[in-house]
């Protein structure tokens, strides 16, 4: 493990009210953690308490204390996302109390992996009584993350046992497998308050990735953006903060009431803000309440406290020890990331009922029971991390997102999801559409099947027509997508060759123009009609009179255009298409004989009027063959 892996263990107090935390905190560190005047006065934690651990190596491991009074809950849940070690706290005068129970639990739904059992207050009772609670914690602490976890007995004011105790902490810490360093900083805001002379000020535990000083940060939901002006850690000025320390970050630019308790400092972009999330929901083996469908609960993740309504997806009710898949949709915004850890207590009465893993932290909305939504939740959950990408693009495909929305919703950097995409083009599982987008290989193909559904009721109702103008089927097919997103689908499915495209008109790819022997004729001599007209044709208008008694007249001219015998210069003037190449290449000769081109040069050299020649013109500068530069046209 690295150095500052070392350093950056969190160790927290769980407990019940008076049973000794912070004495105990105070005996190991030195620190008075009670910073309140109530706190003092009343001799309880109500807010929490920070201290450090110094290890023997000379670095230090953050302490965190924890309220334990059954009214400050929500307190000691927003200390206790950050832990790694827990020490739970069991006064030897008291034994196993109900906030106990209950902070065990909550640690073991946060998935706190290692702890140690304290009694304290040893010197008040009995060593034959000490015996006992120890015997009762150890039955206790069965079936949890601290069954097999060491218990020591200690008098904070004797100093019995604390230097066992910390050589216990010493032995964990140098056994913990240390924070993520490599994710984007994200802190929980647990305090907010203003200092004379610097501005706002949070502190909290930075629970994955690094912040530098001067970095800038969103602040979450609220989307506010501020910087880093400069960072503490265990009081001292740092230029960089890891993962696992507990922070000061002094925000530029921000008031105090701009940053929440219970806010989230990350980078811009890298959490999602949603009313919603899919999750893993698990109630308590020991809890006496019944979570049903469309209960209202607390929901405690990070130092955050908001209301939700829980929609279990593959169950109608939870009781104890049970689990289910649950949508739970909340009260105000949250920005939550998968694999996230949360808690949520009854409404009422108010009391911790169980918890979960965030699997989907801005989901669809799911009707209950569909098989599909629960399969995907399933892969969520388990799969690896293509597989739940894999899943998330083909939810959200009809966006055409980026690796940059993806990544929040994996719990992962956009560059690791980057290349998670490129696995999967290789596989075939997404297709590309430019800019970074991509959709599903299924919503591909269903946007194909659209396409060409579109295409052969064209081809029905417009036989003679070579096919849809691109333009046409872009906007019948996907009329809100970009217009480049749209084009890269449809050149794809071009590519596949489930469709073709001459001259601008996409057909299905084995559609043929089939005119017959009456229109082949009225085709052979509308051709020659152009054909000897060369420079100076008809009006359109003139030859839809002309041939008004044939009702297919329109289609057989968009045909001859889609077949290359004729080119539309604008609504009123379509040439034949061999006039206009050589007219092609009297420009060319002109321009580089003369190096540029006169309008009138090009009518006297055609032999034509104003009107052809200004027409054949704007149409070779639309194909950048031409430029105007002031009265003359030079070669593009």
């Amino acid at each position: 493990m690295t150095d500052h892996a070392l350093s950056n263990i969190i160790i927290g107090t769980a407990g019940h009210v008076d049973h000794g935390k912070t004495c105990l905190i105070r005996a190991l560190t030195g620190i008075d953690t009670d910073r309140l005047q109530e706190e003092k006065k009343r001799g309880i934690t109500i807010e929490l308490g920070f201290a450090y651990l110094d290890l023997p190596d000379g670095r230090r491991a953050g302490i965190i204390d924890v309220p334990g009074h059954e009214k400050f809950i929500k307190n000691m849940l927003a200390g206790a996302g950050g832990i790694d070690i827990a020490m739970l706290i069991v006064a030897a005068d008291e034994g196993v109390m109900p906030q106990t129970v209950e902070h065990l639990g909550i640690l073991s739904l946060l998935g706190i992996g290692q702890g140690v059992v304290v009694i304290t207050k040893a010197d008040t009772v009995e060593p034959d009584w000490i015996e006992l609670v120890r015997e009762d914690v150890a039955e206790r602490v069965q079936g949890t993350f601290l069954q097999d976890a060491p218990i020591v007995t200690v008098s904070a004011y004797t100093g019995q046992g604390i230097d066992e105790l910390k050589n216990i902490l010493f032995g964990m810490i140098e056994k913990g497998a240390g924070k993520n360093l490599d994710a984007q900083f994200r802190i929980p805001v647990d305090r907010v308050f203003s200092m004379e002379g610097f501005g706002t000020v949070i502190t909290g535990t930075l629970i994955e990735g690094t912040l530098d000083e001067g970095a800038e940060i969103m602040v979450y939901p609220s989307r506010k953006t501020t910087r880093a002006r400069g960072l503490q850690v265990h009081s001292q000025p740092t230029a960089r903060a890891y993962a696992g320390q507990r922070v000061a970050v002094n925000l530029a630019g921000l008031k105090k009431g701009d940053v929440d308790r219970g806010a989230v400092l990350a980078p811009r972009g890298s959490l999602p803000v949603s009313m919603m999330a899919d999750a893993r929901l698990r109630l308590l083996p020991g809890s006496e309440r019944v979570v049903k469908n469309g209960s209202r609960l607390h929901f405690y993740h990070g130092s955050r406290e908001v209301l939700c309504k829980v929609v279990l997806l593959d169950a109608e009710e939870v009781g104890a020890g049970g689990q289910c898949y649950a949508q739970l949709r909340f009260e105000e915004e949250v920005s939550l990331k998968a694999g996230d850890r949360f808690v949520v207590r009854f409404y009422s009465p108010l009391e911790t009922v169980g918890g979960g893993v965030v699997l989907d932290p801005d989901p669809l909305k799911h009707k209950r029971f569909d098989q599909e939504a629960l399969d995907r939740l399933d892969v969520k959950e388990t799969g690896a991390d293509e597989q739940r990408l894999e899943v998330l693009v083909r939810e959200h495909s009809d966006a055409f997102e980026t690796a940059e929305f993806y990544a929040p919703l994996l719990g992962r950097r956009p560059e690791r999801v980057v290349e998670l995409l490129q696995a999967l083009q290789s596989a075939g599982s997404v297709l590309p559409i430019g800019g970074g987008r991509v959709v599903h290989r299924d919503y591909a193909q269903t946007l194909k099947r659209r396409a060409l559904d579109l295409l052969s009721d064209f081809h029905k109702q417009q036989p003679l027509k070579g096919g849809m103008r691109r333009e046409e089927l872009r906007s019948r097919l996907l009329p809100r997508a970009e217009i480049a997103q749209v084009d890269a689908l449809l050149d794809a499915f071009i590519a596949q060759k489930a469709m073709k495209e001459n001259k601008g008109l996409i057909s299905v790819y084995s559609f043929k123009v089939e005119l017959g022997e009456e229109l082949e004729k009225l085709t052979a001599e509308l051709a020659g009609l152009y054909r000897d007209a060369a420079f100076a044709p008809p009006a359109t208008d003139e030859v839809l009179e002309k041939y008004k008694k044939v009702k297919q007249i329109d289609q057989v001219l968009s045909a001859m255009i889609g077949d290359g015998a004729l080119v539309r210069l604008d609504a009123q003037i379509y040439m034949d298409a061999a006039c206009v190449e050589r007219a092609r290449d009297v420009c060319r000769q002109a321009i580089e004989k003369n190096g540029q081109m006169t309008l009138g040069e090009f009518r006297d050299l055609l032999g034509t009027s104003r009107k052809f020649a200004v027409a054949l013109l704007e149409q070779f500068d639309r194909q950048k063959f031409t430029k105007k530069v002031g009265d003359a046209r030079v070669l593009a």
